[in-house]
């Protein structure tokens, strides 16, 4: 019956009188076809596969359903610890900031307190520079004092070579033309000559000492008579006894008689000779001289000579000159100049007077201009 309703609605859907016209056909049995079993058959198959497929989707879902929801826990943790390394790692970087940007003022601090040391070494070099060449300046202008109050250059050359020594040892370039100066104004200080002021006061000092026995004009004749009369000249003396030392041995008594009567002869004209004696004497003065008053005039001359040596020693050059001329003209006046002692006395009082000569010892300009320019830094 479902066949013929099928049919009849393929066929337009005729009106049921019109096949009740049509002659009945035999009547077929009501068995279901194979194709109604295959395709029942193939629906079923379906319908198991789609509860298999649902089934299996279903549980896929819940599968994927779980795997978000634990996927989303572990997002959320982790978005969680990235919140949390997020603001550690802000909060660490707040503080590197903050020590960044304490160690910038410190660099800061540390640059200005370097500038403002390298500002104070300069300066303490430059104070050193200046108070070495103060030093030095100071030290040449007192050796110049004590130049100027000893009259020796010693002072001056031991302050030069002591400057530049420590100009050696500080060894800075700027200060070498200084060096060069004091080397300049070393060689003209040692090249000047000057008197031995210590050996001119020994000679006068021995010049001094045999004033005493220096013999005066008005009393060296009797003195050297006696002198002569006493003791005969050597050479006579062993002729007279080699010639009488032969004759005594040959003539006996009579060559002693001989010899003592020729001393006699010769002892008796010595005293006759020293009666009389003719001397020149240019000053008269000199044989007016009482004897009392040679105290006086060898206390005069010694006088003379302890003035001429304090001269000496004051540097006074021209007063020293003065007091040995004074000397020399009382010696040549008052005592007799063929004296071995007249003529030492009279030659250690000139070559006194020779030496005792006002020398100039250089100033160190040199030094001293080079001391002014590299204290102006020139």
């Amino acid at each position: 019956m479902t066949e013929d309703s099928h049919n009849t609605s393929e066929s337009g859907g005729a009106p049921a009188a019109a096949l009740a016209v049509l002659p009945s056909a035999p009547a077929r049995p009501a068995v279901p076809t194979r194709w109604f079993w295959a395709a029942l058959a193939v629906l079923g198959a379906l319908c198991v596969a789609s509860l298999g497929l649902a089934w299996k989707a279903d549980q896929r879902g819940g599968s994927l359903e779980q795997e978000l929801v634990r996927r989303q826990q572990e997002s959320a943790g982790r978005s969680t610890e990235a919140r949390a390394f997020a603001k550690q790692a802000q909060e660490s970087a707040g503080a590197t900031a903050a020590k960044v940007a304490l160690l910038e003022a410190r660099v800061a601090e540390v640059a200005v307190q370097r500038g403002q040391l390298e500002d104070l070494i300069q300066s303490l070099s430059r104070s050193r520079d200046e108070n070495l060449l103060v030093d030095i300046e100071a030290a040449i202008r007192v050796a110049l004092q004590q130049n100027a109050i000893t009259g020796s250059p010693e002072p001056l050359v031991a302050t030069l070579k002591q400057s530049d020594e420590r100009l050696a040892r500080y060894n800075q370039p700027r200060l070498e033309g200084v060096r060069r100066a004091i080397a300049r104004d070393l060689d003209r200080v040692k090249a000047t000559s000057v008197a031995d002021i210590g050996s001119l006061g020994i000679k006068l000092d021995e010049a001094i000492r045999i004033v005493d026995d220096l013999p005066l004009l008005g009393m060296a004749d009797a003195r050297s008579g006696k002198d002569a009369a006493k003791s005969p000249p050597a050479g006579k003396v062993s002729a007279a006894a080699n010639a009488a030392t032969p004759a005594s041995a040959s003539a006996g008594w009579g060559g002693r008689l001989i010899d003592t009567s020729n001393a006699f002869g010769e002892k008796v004209w010595s005293e006759v000779k020293s009666l009389v004696r003719v001397t020149r004497i240019d000053h008269p003065e000199a044989m007016l001289l009482a004897p009392e008053q040679s105290f006086f005039v060898r206390e005069n001359l010694k006088l003379r000579l302890l003035n001429a040596r304090l001269a000496l020693l004051s540097r006074q050059f021209d007063t020293a000159q003065s007091d040995l001329q004074a000397a020399l003209t009382t010696l040549d006046r008052y005592f007799e100049r063929g004296s071995k002692r007249s003529v030492l006395a009279t030659e250690l009082i000139r070559q006194v007077a020779g030496q005792a000569r006002q020398v100039v010892v250089p100033r160190p300009d040199d030094t001293l201009a080079a001391l002014t320019a590299a204290s102006a830094g020139r």
